[in-house]
């Protein structure tokens, strides 16, 4: 499974790249605007920076509704850097506009996925990657990793080749409970991919490891 972080702040991201387990990174408008990135210049040489970061795939958000909007923003945003991800919007427009991209070989990743039926139809239209957001099923009281194991099944069943890229992840037991259900990807804040390494007996055994050592050498 692969590991992504879900930010914009380029001191998380080379923390993540640090560890040695950093797969990709998702961006959008929002954790844009919460890094203080503003201005069309200002955000396009932020996504360079961050390519810059990480060797791996970065997604990065059309904010137009329309068709046309669509193609002339993310045309403008694969050529910042050939790790660029086209990120769209599951809408109807959104849908042209991967099957667009997705016949002139540009990389896409169709977000804010919460049914079954359009994940299918945003693998018939050949995304690269597909963007269930779990945790706002789960804010409804809906299961979202649960819509994430619908979409697996579905991809294996037909063949789709489009990855599940589970996205909008609360805690560290989401990314577990993603990988059992066999994601592709996952996209996550630091916290929650860091929540990985804690177990309090991995902290109780490395404490009686130090103090018998101690004992033994002084």
């Amino acid at each position: 499974m692969k590991f992504f972080i879900d930010t914009a702040n380029l001191e998380q991201i080379k923390e993540a790249q640090d560890l040695g387990i950093l797969d990709g990174v998702t961006t959008n408008p929002s954790l844009m605007a919460k890094e203080g990135i503003k201005g069309d210049e200002n955000i396009k040489n932020h996504y360079k920076t961050i390519c810059e970061i990480v060797e791996g795939d970065v997604s990065a958000e059309v904010i137009s509704t329309d068709f046309k909007g669509m193609i002339k923003e993310g045309e403008i945003l694969a050529a910042l850097h050939p790790q660029i991800t086209i990120k769209i919007p599951m809408i109807k427009d959104g849908i042209k506009a991967i099957k667009y991209f997705s016949e002139k070989g540009f990389n896409t990743n169709c977000t804010l996925v919460f049914s079954i039926g359009q994940a299918l139809l945003a693998a018939k239209a050949g995304a690269t990657y597909v963007s269930p957001f779990i945790g706002r099923l789960d804010d409804i009281s809906a299961n979202g990793v649960e819509l994430v194991r619908q979409i697996v099944d579905m991809y294996n069943y037909y063949g789709y080749g489009t990855q599940v890229l589970a996205a909008s992840i609360r805690h560290t037991q989401h990314i577990i409970q993603c990988a059992e259900v066999g994601a592709d990807v996952i996209t996550a804040p630091l916290s929650a991919i860091v929540g990985l390494l804690k177990h309090p007996l991995t902290d109780s055994g490395l404490k009686t490891f130090l103090a018998d050592y101690k004992k033994l050498n002084g």
